[in-house]
């Protein structure tokens, strides 16, 4: 549950006596200037005392205890930085006061009209995401509560923030299923989960059970679930239809969701097998794009794909050196059991293209080969179609949620080749294993628009961007200002058919 935003479009009075209140302004040269911010006196007597010039507060915030009990931090923000930088610079200035846990914060915003909306934005967006509380197993201390009340001055906006709310609510719903642990979150009670949700949010719902599967040929989706001892796992199909101005376009999203991955009979060393209940972040980002997409209201059709299974050790586990065939009929060599989430995704995939949308995304964290290569800050992208190349990497400076386009040329097919199968599941050196992973895919979605994004950044220390706990969330803020984009190509090329 998030916090309620209540507006006001005065500055703020400073005879408001707030426990906890964030000043935002811009880039400046001197204090005092034009802004006439609250308690300045203080400000430039914290900055005197330190040393610092006013400009320094594009880096880091101060904050000050005032004589009346209110805690007050200042934050300026360099609109020559990235958008990225910002929301890092925002969401530590407001972890200054959510570390006190407090019920209702204030936040001031100062500059011209759009000076003071892009503020607004990016601070009621900041509130939101790190104001709520993700779920945990251990006893809570009294004071350690959710932010209930984020009062705005400086600005209104007839929309409420609609869009940042609905980014926060898929953000959240991402992270929290995320960090379940895996005796809690199992195919089973995962599927249970999602088919409340799907209630709550008129979503149309539907499963492919294992059994199913099975008889339709999904032998590469059956062989990672054959070592579970309950048959739990499925393919979950949701449906969001527009209500209202539709582009007669659909989007598929698609998710990987291993709610614990052993490796299989390539057993993980624990080292590597700690963590593994988040390897259904894929799943939980796709699915929290989708309550995104639906509480902003997106003209637009989703049919969402999840691969809910996990990949465990058992004498009926599949193997090296298996053969299988995919939902397609592609026959598909085993080489290693823990690549199996290319596996999951690979009938999924399938079916997802059977219904012809216009784009098929998915998510998954699918190779630790792409940390290696990035890191935890990005993530990568992989696309058959430069165009949506071009466009990921613009969205991923435009919504702080950054990401890397990596290649996916058709001499890297080679690296695949099988002498008993159509193709290589992944190569025993697991050399540039993202890549390969990327070209093992595009095999399954038939020539569809499709991009594929591998999350290396899905957990990082100490936050990332705008969000300040370690599993980020990364893809829902993303694909919310990607599909924005993609309506705007769709639109103008059904208008463009209509002329021509």
């Amino acid at each position: 549950m998030l916090a309620t935003l209540i507006q006001n479009d005065n500055t703020f009075d400073e005879s408001t006596r707030t426990s906890h209140l964030l000043i935002i302004f811009p880039k400046t040269d001197k204090i005092p200037g034009k802004y006439q911010l609250p308690a300045e006196q203080v400000l430039n007597d914290l900055l005197q005392r330190q040393g610092i010039p006013v400009n320094r507060l594009a880096e880091t915030p101060l904050s000050a205890s005032l004589q009346h009990g209110g805690l007050y931090a200042w934050l300026m923000v360099d609109p020559g930085k990235s958008l990225f930088e910002q929301q890092t610079s925002l969401r530590k200035a407001m972890q200054l006061l959510l570390n006190e846990h407090p019920a209702e914060i204030h936040l001031a915003v100062y500059g011209d009209d759009a000076q003071r909306r892009h503020l607004a934005e990016l601070a009621v967006y900041v509130a939101w995401v790190n104001g709520a509380i993700l779920p945990v197993r251990k006893q809570r201390k009294p004071d350690d509560k959710p932010l209930e009340r984020i009062c705005l001055h400086g600005i209104v906006d007839s929309t409420g923030f609609a869009m940042q709310c609905a980014q926060a609510e898929g953000n959240f719903l991402a992270r929290g299923l995320t960090i379940l642990p895996p005796n809690e979150l199992t195919p089973r009670t995962y599927r249970e989960q999602i088919r409340k949700l799907a209630a709550s949010e008129n979503w149309q719902y539907e499963e492919y059970e294992l059994s199913r599967l099975r008889e339709l040929g999904a032998g590469a989706f059956s062989a990672v679930a054959q070592g579970s001892l309950t048959d739990d796992a499925a393919i979950v199909h949701l449906r969001r239809t527009a209500g209202h101005g539709e582009t007669g376009k659909t989007i598929a999203l698609v998710g990987k969701g291993i709610c614990f991955d052993t490796g299989g009979h390539n057993l993980k060393p624990a080292r590597y097998m700690y963590g593994m209940h988040e390897d259904m972040n894929g799943s939980a980002v796709a699915l929290g794009v989708l309550l995104a997409a639906t509480r902003a209201d997106l003209p637009i059709n989703i049919d969402c794909w999840l691969a809910i299974a996990q990949n465990h050790i058992s004498p009926a586990a599949f193997k090296q050196n298996d053969v299988i065939t995919a939902l397609n009929g592609m026959t598909i060599e085993i080489v290693h059991t823990d690549a199996e989430g290319r596996l999951v995704l690979a009938d999924t995939l399938t079916l997802a293209a059977r219904e012809k949308p216009d784009l098929i995304i998915d998510y998954a964290t699918l190779t630790g080969s792409l940390i290696t290569a990035l890191g935890s800050r990005y993530s990568g992208v992989f696309t058959n179609r430069d165009y949506l190349a071009q466009n990921a990497v613009a969205v991923g400076r435009s919504s702080g949620e950054r990401v890397c386009v990596l290649p996916v040329d058709s001499d890297y097919e080679a690296d695949l080749d099988s002498k008993i199968a159509d193709i290589k599941q992944c190569t025993i050196e697991s050399e540039a294993d993202h890549i390969l992973a990327a070209c093992f895919l595009r095999h399954f979605v038939n020539d569809i628009p499709w991009l594929h994004m591998d999350l290396s950044a899905c957990r990082h220390q100490d936050g990332l961007g705008a969000v300040g706990t370690e599993v980020t969330g990364f893809g829902v803020t993303w694909s919310m200002h990607f599909l924005q984009e993609i309506l705007k190509i769709l639109q103008k090329r059904m208008s463009k058919s209509r002329t021509d």
